[in-house]
C-alpha cells in the first residue's frame, strides 16, 4: 500500500467539483439506478455488522444506506469536495459511517482481507485504460475477507447513443463526435467541459466488463443490467412518481436483467464477485 495517491484526472476532479453527483441519484432515471442497485447489493449481502467499504462512494448515497442497516461502513473517495459533504452528513447521521476519508481505487489503505464487502460503483468507469481497471479490481480483492463479496458497475458501450436519442442531442455536431467515438472507442471525452455530456470515462460492453472481472481472479456470480428500457421513456418521472408505475419498471428491468441480447439497453451493468 502506498502513501501516496494516483493522480486523479483534471477533467474528472473539475467535473464532480462542479457538478451535484450527490443529488443524481435521486433525479430523474438515475432513481431506477439507485433502486436496483440496492436491490442486487441486498440480494447478495452478507448480514450486518459485516465490514463495507464504499469506493468511490461520493457523498454516501449508498454507505448512510448500508450504515442504516446496521454494516460497518467506510467510504472513500477522490474528491475532497463529496467527502467533504459524506463527513458533514455523518455529524447528524442516526447510524453514522465509521469513517469517510479521501482515496483511490488504484491504492486502497486498507490492510488485507479487511472487509466483508467492497462497493466500486463509479470508479470503474473513470479509468480509461484496462491497466487501470485491472489494477482497482485487483485492490478490490486484495481488501477483501475469503468469501468477501465485489459489487463493481459500470457504464454501457451506448449510453450516449441512447442519451442522445431521448434528449433530442443528436442534431449537436459535438455531441455526435463524442458518441461516435464512445460507440467505437469505448473512450469518451468531454473536451470542452459541455455541460450534461458528462466528462473522461470508458463505456464497456458487456463481454469486456465481465471478461475484466473474470481476470481478477474473483469467482463472478454474475453481470446485471440495472435499468433496463427505463431511461428510454419520455414520461419516466410521471411513471416513478407512480407506486404500481414505478414497480412495473423495476420489474421490466428485473426481468430482462442476464438477457445478453438486451443488456446493453441499460446505461449500467452491476457485476458480483466473490473472493475465493
Amino acid at each position: 500500500m502506498s502513501h501516496d495517491l494516483p493522480r486523479l484526472d483534471d477533467a474528472i476532479r473539475s467535473y464532480y467539483d462542479r457538478r451535484p453527483e450527490e443529488k443524481r441519484l435521486s433525479q430523474g432515471a438515475s432513481q431506477i439506478e439507485a433502486a436496483r442497485s440496492k436491490e442486487l447489493i441486498q440480494r447478495f449481502a452478507p448480514d450486518p455488522p459485516s465490514v463495507v467499504l464504499d469506493v468511490g462512494g461520493a457523498a454516501g448515497a449508498y454507505s448512510f444506506w448500508l450504515a442504516a442497516k446496521g454494516y460497518e461502513v467506510h467510504l472513500v473517495d477522490p474528491v475532497q469536495r463529496l467527502v467533504d459533504l459524506a463527513s458533514a452528513r455523518n455529524e447528524d447521521a442516526p447510524r453514522p459511517l465509521a469513517s469517510a476519508e479521501v482515496g483511490d481505487a488504484r491504492s486502497l489503505e486498507v490492510p488485507d482481507g479487511a472487509v466483508d464487502m467492497v462497493l466500486l460503483l463509479g470508479p470503474l468507469y473513470h479509468l480509461t485504460t484496462a491497466g487501470e481497471r485491472a489494477t482497482a479490481l485487483s485492490e478490490a480483492a486484495r481488501v477483501l475477507k475469503a468469501g468477501g463479496l465485489l459489487f463493481a458497475a459500470c457504464i454501457t458501450r451506448w449510453a450516449s447513443l441512447f442519451n442522445g436519442l431521448v434528449h433530442d442531442r443528436l442534431a449537436d455536431p459535438a455531441f455526435v463526435t463524442m458518441m461516435e467515438r464512445d460507440l467505437e472507442t469505448g473512450q469518451h471525452r468531454n473536451p470542452d467541459e459541455f455541460p450534461g455530456y458528462f466528462t473522461t470515462a470508458y463505456f464497456h460492453t458487456p463481454d469486456e466488463f465481465r471478461a475484466e472481472l473474470t481476470d481478477s481472479g474473483l469467482g463472478l456470480l454474475g453481470v446485471y443490467g440495472l435499468e433496463g428500457p427505463a431511461g428510454l421513456l419520455g414520461d419516466f418521472e410521471e411513471r416513478w412518481a407512480d407506486s404500481r408505475k414505478r414497480e412495473d419498471l423495476i420489474r421490466a428491468a428485473r426481468e430482462i436483467e442476464e438477457e445478453p441480447t438486451l443488456m446493453g439497453l441499460s446505461p449500467h451493468l452491476l457485476g458480483v464477485g466473490r473472493k475465493r
